[in-house]
């Protein structure tokens, strides 16, 4: 895996005023238990879904995800099912053997003590958010939070990084995310918004082709701080 960082040269914001971060993969090593969860599911369901078809596609919520892989929609019977089964395998047998990625609370903190606004924007739905803030250990340091439930589509729509904005009343113009799947990189442009990329949750640097910067992970962001975009921030 590739480890050294790359700093595209697209134009950053003069002065950044709020960071909107993804979770499932940027702080929390959870995209393949994520994958499995959505393959166990199917299978419960009698439907045949390959590992490595639905991991490309970890990052998108239900909506996308379900039609992609088995042609059902997210709120037919079956898809809601599906989607039930999923939850339940994911919080029973994987979401307990999760873990922070490295740096991800000393990051925040980092951040937070900048004076910067941090809201969350997640495709996880709310209680499994939640959860997954407290495996990172950040849960304590975020103060505003935008989940599944809180968006009618989710990543690549840029419907959840809106309601960040909103929520963390932020000018796109101003905030700067972090995420780790080309799905956040769409999600954010089409919201105007620059985005940071992470390679911990299994995209390279051309898949994550649109971010200003990319680096491993958050460990790696926090040493190369003072030279990454987010040291505009609270300037």
């Amino acid at each position: 895996m590739e480890t050294k960082s790359h700093v595209t040269p697209l134009p950053v914001p003069e002065r950044i005023a709020g960071a909107i971060l993804d979770v499932d993969g940027t702080l929390v090593d959870s995209n393949d238990a994520h994958a499995r969860a959505w393959v166990e599911a199917f299978s419960v369901n009698h439907i045949e879904a390959r590992f490595e078809n639905v991991r490309t596609l970890i990052g998108k919520g239900a909506d996308k995800l379900l039609p992609e892989v088995a042609g059902v929609s997210d709120d037919s019977e079956t898809g809601e099912q599906i989607s039930r089964d999923r939850g339940r395998i994911f919080r029973q047998r994987y979401l307990p053997a999760l873990h922070a990625l490295p740096g991800a609370r000393e990051l925040v903190e980092r951040i937070k003590k900048s004076g910067c606004r941090i809201v969350v924007a997640s495709s996880a739905e709310r209680e499994e958010l939640d959860r997954l803030l407290e495996v990172a250990d950040v849960a304590d340091l975020i103060e505003r939070t935008t989940s599944s439930d809180d968006a009618e589509r989710s990543k690549p729509s840029p419907d959840i990084v809106c309601g960040a904005l909103k929520s963390g009343k932020l000018d796109a113009s101003e905030a700067i995310m972090i995420g780790d799947t080309p799905y956040d990189v769409e999600a954010a442009t089409r919201a105007g918004v620059r985005i940071i990329g992470v390679r911990c949750g299994g995209w390279s640097d051309a898949e994550l082709r649109g971010v200003i910067a990319t680096y491993a992970d958050p460990s790696d962001l926090l040493q190369r701080y003072e030279n990454s975009p987010l040291a505009r921030v609270g300037r």
